[in-house]
């Protein structure tokens, strides 16, 4: 199997239905192998109803059931590592960053790279419509914030939704990670960066979710926790596992 889509839902009854459809209806029409894997963190609404029933029309669409709520980190570990694809592509429910910008990734990964992460800072990223201003000076503080307690100075955009690994990266940095809540991308990357693993960053077009479940609240979270990688970086908890 060439590729696992790794989708983390929450309460995610009205959206995930195109979400799986479109995903679905591109990939069906790829010469490869492929598997969509939604991991449900605890959805007090309709979701994983939903789900099962479209497994009846998607073919390849599993399902993990988590009956309470972990968050979006614990989630998307538990994607990752349940995954079969030999490239394992997380991406959000409500569909910000289209399927087809998996294209963009391919070439990267031919040339070498181990990660390639969709991004909406860097050259050639489109945003449709454009950030409000809150968001956006939001996101550069935590932008600044990051860079200063964890690094990662090379790369702009942590946060998009739209991450890829090899299957070997993937399993090597989930098994490592810590962190449940959002700041889980930024706690992956460093922990790919500090295993040796070559991070690429594409531009992509990208549909503002004026939805989007990152609030203010979660932001002040988001910096709990990168403090905490920090630490984590600092205590040598990131350290390799050797396998026996």
């Amino acid at each position: 199997m060439k590729l696992s889509v790794i989708i983390p839902a929450y309460n995610e009854e009205n959206r995930i239905p195109k979400t799986l459809r479109e995903i679905d209806k591109y990939l069906k029409e790829q010469p490869y192998e492929y598997e969509i894997l939604v991991v449900n963190d605890g959805s007090s609404d309709n979701t994983v109803n939903i789900v099962n029933e479209l497994k009846k029309e998607i073919p390849n669409l599993k399902l993990i059931d988590n009956k309470e709520n972990h968050g979006k980190g614990y989630v998307v570990r538990q994607g990752m590592l349940t995954a079969l694809g030999a490239y394992r592509l997380f991406t959000d429910a409500d569909n910000s960053t289209s399927i087809d910008q998996i294209e963009k990734m391919w070439p990267w990964f031919e040339q070498g790279y181990d990660i390639v992460i969709g991004s909406r800072d860097v050259e050639g990223a489109k945003l449709d419509p454009p950030q409000p201003f809150i968001r956006r000076f939001i996101g550069d503080i935590f932008k600044l914030i990051r860079k200063i307690i964890c690094g990662l100075w090379d790369v702009q955009d942590t946060q998009c939704g739209f991450k890829c690994f090899t299957a070997k990266a993937a399993d090597d940095i989930f098994s490592l990670t810590k962190i449940d809540g959002f700041s889980f991308d930024v706690e992956a990357l460093l922990i790919g960066k500090h295993l040796g693993y070559k991070i690429k960053e594409v531009p992509v077009v990208w549909k503002n979710n004026l939805e989007s479940k990152v609030r203010l609240k979660s932001a002040a979270k988001m910096l709990t926790q990168l403090l905490q990688i920090r630490m984590n970086l600092l205590k040598g908890v990131y350290a390799k596992k050797e396998r026996k």
